[in-house]
C-alpha cells in the first residue's frame, strides 16, 4: 500500500493524530539542533574564557574578555561576582575582604549560576514532554484505527484482509510516528541533560576558583 495514500484516506481523527505527531517530531528535531549548537558554543567559549582568567591576575582585563564571550556561562558568573566585588570596594576601597564580603560575592555568583542553568535548560521540558506523550498519542491513533477496522467488518459482514487492512495500516502508521517522535526526543533529552550537568559542575568549580583568587588578591 502507498504510505501517503493511506494517510490521505485515513479517518479524520487519525489524520489529526498524525499532524500532532508530525508537529512534535519536527519541533523536537529543531530543539535538538538548537541545544546541540548552544551547548557546543558554551563549552568552546568556556575554554577560551578560562584560558584568559587563569593567565591574568588583573580582574578588569578578565572583565573585558567576558564581554566578548557572552555565550560562556563562566563569563556570566564572573560578571556577577566581579560586579559584587567592585560594589564592595567602591563603598570602602581600604576595607579588607572579610568573610561576610566573600559571602556577598558568593551570593552574586550563585545568582549568575542560576541564570545560566535556566538558559541551558531552555526547551528541555519540550523534549521531555515529547518523549513521554507522543507514544500515547500514537497509541490513541492506533486504537482508533483498529476500531474503524472492526466497524468496517460489521458493515460489510466480512473479515477479509481487504476490509481490515486499511484500518490496521493507518493504526500502525500512528504507532510508528509516535515512536519516531519519541525516541529521538528521549535520546536528545538524556544526552543534553548530561551535558548540562557537566556545565553545572564547571560553574561550581569556577565559583570556588573565583572566590579563592579574590581572597588572595583582596584579603587581609
Amino acid at each position: 500500500m502507498n504510505f501517503f495514500k493511506l494517510i490521505l484516506e485515513a479517518s479524520l481523527v487519525v489524520k489529526l493524530v498524525i499532524l500532532v505527531l508530525l508537529f512534535f517530531s519536527v519541533f523536537s528535531w529543531a530543539v535538538i539542533f538548537f541545544k546541540r549548537n548552544s551547548i557546543k558554543t558554551a563549552k568552546a567559549q568556556n575554554q577560551k574564557f578560562l584560558a584568559v582568567f587563569r593567565k591574568s591576575r588583573n580582574l578588569s582585563e578578565v572583565g573585558e574578555a567576558a564581554k566578548q564571550l557572552k555565550n560562556s556561562p563562566l563569563s556570566t558568573l564572573f560578571n556577577y561576582g566581579f560586579r559584587e566585588l567592585k560594589f564592595l570596594k567602591k563603598a570602602n576601597p581600604e576595607m579588607p575582604l572579610t568573610a561576610q564580603n566573600v559571602e556577598t560575592i558568593q551570593r552574586g555568583l550563585i545568582k549568575g549560576s542560576n541564570k545560566e542553568i535556566n538558559r541551558l535548560e531552555k526547551m528541555m521540558p519540550f523534549l521531555a514532554t515529547t518523549g513521554s506523550v507522543t507514544p500515547f498519542i500514537g497509541l490513541f491513533g492506533t486504537v482508533w484505527g483498529i476500531m474503524n477496522s472492526f466497524t468496517q467488518i460489521g458493515i460489510e459482514k466480512t473479515a477479509s484482509l481487504q476490509t481490515v487492512a486499511p484500518g490496521i495500516a493507518e493504526a500502525l502508521i500512528a504507532t510508528a510516528l509516535g515512536l519516531f517522535a519519541a525516541i529521538p526526543a528521549v535520546i536528545g533529552y538524556n544526552h543534553f541533560l548530561g551535558q548540562i550537568k557537566e556545565q553545572v559542575v564547571d560553574m561550581e568549580d569556577f565559583t570556588l576558583e573565583f572566590l579563592s583568587i579574590t581572597e588572595r588578591l583582596y584579603g587581609d
